[in-house]
């Protein structure tokens, strides 16, 4: 079955010159660059459209947009799905399918942890700024050899992170929920004796969870109290997973010094004056952690596959079973 195909929010339209995207030949194919100003410009762009590719969560799927595509048959994404109102997509009968066991994980992500570290580690912004103001080095920084990363959650992304900071002389310790830390002793992984110890003791911590109603909000006003004050927190996994507005008061008060963030509280975050772009003691990234050729086109694969499955009548990875009519 050739469906009419809308892939939204590929901002710098990359997808169509990666090889992966012949995955899509046969259907009519859309693909939208940039965002639409409100919900109902939206909903004409995509008028007509029996399928949605979405990237990432930078389109919230609600109901109020739903009901304005009659035509819509098929939701495609690739992870979790805090965005979308998978309750309504069942209610009106539409599928939803999103690849959440993917062989691998986020390379890119990886290696953007590790590049923040180093850049707020090295003060590279300042360095930089520095050397194109003609004032030469700025505030001298620190090394990461014999200093110790703290790595909060056990995943794929987390793993690789370890091996770079293990390759830099880096001492790792972790942290992380219930079976994570059982699998860390069965791993024999150096393990905090306790989540206090955890975020009191290390130079650097870097957030590497999944948001779920479980984990929202869990890194606490108290958590990011006890870092030391010349401490570094990085965030490339979601903004969600600290409390609201706790990290800001933090470096307000000295404790960590710093922060480097790729997530924020809202996306994307275009006003200059937000407190996670502007606050001098952050360094953010505009959530690039998985933006590489390399790692769109692998991620997109699994979404086409998708696309292809549904169109031959065996849907893959079905969110929510009962809605195909």
């Amino acid at each position: 079955m050739t469906m009419k195909v809308h892939v939204l929010d590929d901002y710098h339209d990359t997808l169509r010159a990666l090889p992966g995207f012949a995955l899509l030949d046969g259907h009519e194919v859309t693909v939208h660059t940039t965002r639409a100003p409100d919900e109902a410009a939206l909903a004409a762009r995509l008028a007509g459209a029996e399928a949605l590719v979405l990237f990432r969560e930078r389109t919230a799927i609600t109901d109020s947009l739903v009901a304005r595509l009659p035509d819509l048959k098929l939701i495609a994404m690739r992870g979790t799905y805090p965005h979308v109102d998978v309750d309504a997509l069942t209610a009106r009968g539409i599928a939803f399918c999103s690849n959440l066991n993917s062989d691998g994980f986020s390379r890119g992500a990886a290696e953007l942890t590790f590049a923040l570290i180093l850049a707020a580690m090295r003060n590279l912004p300042e360095q930089i700024a520095s050397a194109r103001a003609g004032t030469w080095q700025a505030e001298v920084g620190r090394g990461l050899h014999g200093r110790t990363l703290g790595l909060m959650g056990y995943g794929g992304i987390a793993r690789a992170v370890a091996g770079f900071a293990r390759a830099f002389g880096m001492e790792v310790l972790w942290w992380a929920s219930d079976d994570g830390r059982a699998r860390l002793r069965a791993d024999g992984e150096p393990l905090a004796g306790s989540r206090e110890a955890f975020f009191a003791a290390p130079d650097v911590i870097s957030l590497h969870q999944r948001l779920t109603p479980a984990t929202r909000g869990t890194i606490t006003a108290q958590d990011l109290g006890r870092m030391r004050p010349d401490a570094l927190l990085v965030n490339t996994a979601r903004a969600g997973l600290i409390a609201p507005g706790a990290l800001v008061a933090a470096l307000d008060a000295g404790r960590p010094g710093r922060a480097a963030l790729d997530v924020f509280d809202t996306e994307p975050a275009t006003d200059p004056r937000d407190p996670q772009i502007a606050h001098p003691r952050i360094l953010p990234t505009p959530h690039i952690g998985f933006v590489t050729e390399d790692e769109l086109d692998l991620q997109f694969r699994d979404i086409y596959a998708l696309v292809n499955a549904f169109a031959s009548g065996a849907p893959q990875h079905l969110v929510n079973p009962g809605a195909p009519g």
